[in-house]
């Protein structure tokens, strides 16, 4: 596949542009492999943090999932209506809704575990071993600049 045609402007950013086409790459093709599976992209994230922790709060799942309420909120409205997960009041206050996976989100780890192991094998097959691990770290060091928070200190050896 050529590569795409990268407009001059970009010039001024050619890392964040690299992201951005990454992102988009990336979201795509997890995209077309979710829908087999009828979920929605975020969705699988939600699922994870369920499958660590069932029962957590809607306010804990969109603190752990970093997105804004109303996309967290249409996510889990979505995911009830296929049967995969309810949502209740907590015992503790009417107001907080806890989340619950159903026996049919339960039966999802498993597939949703093959399709990451899948889009991770896809998306490092040029790369070795070493540089999929760099990558990460620096895919990290520049989610934690961007967001403001600091890296730990590297003790010299």
């Amino acid at each position: 596949m050529p590569a795409p045609h990268v407009p001059a402007l970009a010039g001024e950013g050619p890392l964040s542009y690299a992201i951005f086409e990454l992102a988009r790459t990336h979201r795509g093709h997890a995209a077309a492999m979710l829908r087999k599976m009828d979920l929605h992209p975020g969705q699988e994230l939600l699922l994870m943090h369920l499958f660590d922790r069932d029962g957590q709060t809607q306010s804990e799942l969109l603190e752990r999932v970093g997105v804004d309420h109303s996309t967290v909120s249409k996510a889990l409205r979505r995911m009830q209506d296929a049967g995969l997960l309810v949502r209740e009041p907590a015992t503790h206050d009417r107001r907080v809704m806890v989340v619950h996976l159903t026996d049919k989100g339960r039966a999802l780890r498993e597939p949703v575990a093959a399709m990451w192991r899948d889009l991770e094998e896809i998306s490092t097959q040029h790369l070795t071993a070493q540089q999929a691990e760099s990558f990460v770290r620096t895919a990290y060091a520049v989610a934690d600049a961007i967001s403001g928070r600091t890296q730990p200190q590297e003790q010299p050896t």
